[in-house]
């Protein structure tokens, strides 16, 4: 197994359907512009509320990727 180094973004999903997408969504964007992304964690879950219902929610992530070894 190899040593590696990672950098670590935030970044912020929303959706109103499913937290699934809150989750898909901003790993597909961040995978168009950062190369070698291994791995995400939620940080946190939180909501917006209108007339008493649920309006959307948002999900904080940490997106990781390997930085690229130097020879």
């Amino acid at each position: 197994m190899t040593d590696n180094s990672y950098r670590v973004v935030e970044v912020v999903g929303t959706w109103k359907v499913g937290s699934d997408e809150a989750i898909a969504n901003p790993v597909r964007r961040a995978s168009e512009t950062v190369e070698n992304l291994d791995w995400f964690v939620v940080v946190q879950i939180k909501g917006h509320i209108e007339d008493g219902a649920v309006d959307h929610c948002q999900v904080d992530l940490k997106l990781g990727f390997r930085l690229k070894s130097v020879s």
